[in-house]
């Protein structure tokens, strides 16, 4: 891993309403690699991804191949690191392809109507990977829950940023696109991207990711192999449960099963 494909956080702190929400993180994670951060509901899991959108103020460093984000300016951010919330609100009845051609605004590109080549290509590239493409004249306030989540995803791919953050991507999907998601993430990592994904289902983050960031109580518990964090230990101190394990296709299977 060289300092230029290197994202590092070094004792990172997020203080809300008075308390330290997220305290003393530090990690660091290559490019061409998917980690999923895990942990039970309050574990400090979405403040610690906003912190490393800098959606939320935080104490520490958070360092792209050594250079400081904080100092970033925000368009620049933006075009480094792209990100998907939990749960966005949708007011506006905009068409598909609108909302995701917003994701071309860092490089300049303010009006979707307005794209140069490159940015339609992009747009239309990231509709492909969420299999959106037929839907893109709808307006989003029209599509189910599991739709705009899609459409979520596909602006931050448009964007084309190195580092993709995740919050909950799977969430209100259908098995079929839950399995679709979690395989397209991994495939932005293997071109290249770091994809750092919150996620409540432990089965699929010990079959797509390559490293686990387990948290508890705004600490980082574990980190390392989904094979050595999600391991029985780790899974009764942290979930207080226990689980099924087996594989398939040579992948693993990890369902949880009772309760501790």
């Amino acid at each position: 891993m060289t300092e230029a494909d290197d994202f590092a956080v070094n004792g990172l702190c997020v203080r809300l309403g008075g308390r330290e929400v997220v305290r003393d993180v530090s990690f660091s994670l290559p490019r061409g690699c998917i980690a999923a951060m895990v942990g039970p509901s309050g574990a400090g899991k979405t403040t610690l991804l906003r912190a490393l959108a800098g959606l939320v103020p935080s104490r520490g460093r958070i360092l792209i191949g050594g250079e400081d984000v904080g100092r970033m300016p925000v368009r620049r951010r933006a075009r480094h690191l792209a990100y998907v919330p939990q749960g966005e609100a949708v007011h506006w009845p905009l068409p598909v392809q609108d909302v995701v051609a917003l994701g071309r605004y860092p490089h300049g590109s303010a009006d979707p109507r307005r794209l140069g080549a490159g940015d339609i290509e992009a747009v239309d590239r990231a509709l492909d990977e969420v299999e959106l493409r037929p839907m893109k004249d709808r307006r989003v306030t029209e599509l189910s829950g599991g739709e705009r989540r899609r459409v979520a995803i596909a602006r931050a791919l448009s964007t084309g940023a190195p580092i993709l953050l995740a919050d909950e991507p799977i969430a209100s999907l259908d098995p079929y696109f839950q399995l679709s998601v979690m395989a397209l993430l991994q495939r932005q990592a293997r071109a290249g991207a770091l994809v750092i994904v919150v996620t409540h289902d432990i089965g699929l983050a010990a079959r797509f990711a390559d490293q686990i960031l387990m948290l508890r109580d705004g600490h980082l518990a574990a980190m390392g192999p989904p094979n050595a964090v999600l391991a029985p230990p780790s899974l009764a101190e942290v979930f207080s449960i226990d689980a099924y394990r087996s594989s398939h296709e040579a992948q693993p299977v990890l369902v949880p099963w009772a309760m501790r």
